[in-house]
């Protein structure tokens, strides 16, 4: 077997890091925002968890009784 340079080898490893760029700097075609959107549509536990933030987060804030 034929023993390759290191410069040979930096050759390769250039090209294939490339080809990576190539592959992973393509926009996708849907954002990935939209991609998630609805994922949780009609499912009772995320309801729940909601339910559980807001209580959660009124009573970090809890409102000044008037008199």
């Amino acid at each position: 077997m034929a023993t390759m340079t290191l410069e040979e080898r930096v050759a390769i490893l250039e090209q294939e890091l490339l080809g990576l760029k190539r592959q992973f700097t393509k926009p996708a075609a849907v954002p990935w925002w939209e991609q998630i959107s609805d994922v949780f549509a009609d499912t009772p536990a995320f309801d729940e968890m909601v339910a559980f933030s807001c209580q959660y987060r009124a009573s970090q804030f809890p409102q000044k009784h008037e008199q």
